[in-house]
């Protein structure tokens, strides 16, 4: 299948909602919320100019205060964030996009600078992350977790109730519950960071309790259509891994079909690193298992993604770092035309610059 005739560029049906083609924006932390951690009116304009994706995806943003791993991330648990977002949603709607957010709690990725009153994150395990976290002091090493008592999960699985309630009322088209990168539903899922022995640990059945819960939870408050979860399953970010991944996500894949929801988003590989090498399990294994909407993720380039398609391995491809240098990656796509090179130390943190300032085409020398 040439570009000519590829399909990647024509119109899809996501459950009830009308895309405009198969190009998905990835989840792209950028560190710009304001006080409160709150959306601002930069991050509708840079959402705005890339409203021609077929869907975006927003950077993730935390369900509650606890849930915070970086500085001047977004929420969607305050009265403001909500009015926040609702100004990105009308916007994005206005220029004929769709848009969802992606809810996040990072677990053990973050530390007391971060946590309300310099609280201890929490984990599944108090098991320690290596590596380091971005805060208001700098690059910071990480801290041991305290582990969730058993009693204070249903009450986080009411905070991402409550967050998918206020993505409803800030317009959203849909959700995408974060379960990937290392983040605490992935944590959950994992026995490197899972060394439970109640209900949550231990068997593949009850490690993917909590991120079940949590799914079972939000489609409680959306149909399940618009509501779809992204795993990384050989990812090892965010010092993540388990001893045998195929058995335990082709249980989660599989249970997350019998639920019906609308897409599963699948990091294929390392993130923001090599492609799947299939050393482990073949990652194909998972869109055989899910009947939805599948979204592959991971180092797509216009090549892999018109191969994709030809081959009808994935229905929508994710782009992540291309989509922060061109704000017009599907055009550039479909005309396969050359692309802006990003600015790496503006990835995180900062002003317009690096954000808003990238060329269009029409206006490239």
């Amino acid at each position: 299948m040439s570009e000519d005739t590829s399909d990647l560029f024509q119109p899809y049906r996501l459950g009830d909602l009308a895309l405009a083609n198969r190009i998905v924006m990835a989840p792209l932390t950028r560190s710009r919320a304001g006080a409160g951690d709150v959306p601002t009116p930069l991050m509708t304009t840079y959402y705005v100019q890339r409203a021609t994706a077929g869907l975006i995806i927003t950077e993730a943003s935390q369900i509650s205060p606890q849930g915070k791993g970086y500085i001047q991330t977004p929420g969607i648990y305050s009265t403001a964030q909500i009015a926040g977002w609702r100004a990105i949603t009308e916007a994005v709607h206005a220029h004929g996009g769709k848009i969802v957010i992606q809810l996040w709690h990072v677990g053990r990725i973050s530390h007391p600078d971060l946590q309300e009153g310099g609280a201890l994150p929490v984990a599944p395990s108090a098991v320690r992350a290596t590596g380091q976290v971005f805060t208001g002091r700098g690059m910071v090493d990480m801290v041991t977790p305290r582990a969730l008592a058993i009693d204070e999960i249903p009450g986080l699985v009411a905070d991402y109730r409550r967050a998918a309630e206020n993505a409803k009322e800030a317009g959203f088209d849909g959700v995408e519950i974060h379960a990937a990168n290392g983040y605490l539903l992935d944590q959950f899922l994992r026995d490197k960071t899972n060394r439970r022995t109640d209900a949550y640990g231990g068997a593949i059945e009850n490690r993917a309790r909590l991120l079940l819960e949590v799914t079972d939870a939000v489609l409680e408050v959306w149909d399940k259509g618009r509501v779809g979860v992204r795993l990384s399953p050989l990812s090892p970010v965010n010092d993540i891994d388990d001893s045998d991944p195929e058995p335990l996500f082709t249980h989660v894949v599989g249970e997350l079909a019998t639920r019906g929801i609308g897409f599963l988003h699948v990091v294929e590989g390392v993130t923001g690193g090599p492609r799947e090498t299939g050393h482990r399990f073949q990652l194909a294994t998972l869109r055989r298992l899910f009947p939805g909407t599948y979204i592959a993720n991971n180092g797509y380039t216009r090549a892999l993604a018109l191969a994709a398609r030809a081959e009808d391995s994935a229905d929508l491809i994710a782009f992540g770092r291309p989509f922060i240098a061109n704000p017009d990656l599907v055009e550039r796509l479909r005309r396969d035309a050359p692309l802006n090179t990003p600015d790496e130390a503006t990835f995180y943190g900062g002003d317009a610059h690096g954000y808003t300032d990238y060329p269009f085409l029409a206006s490239a020398a």
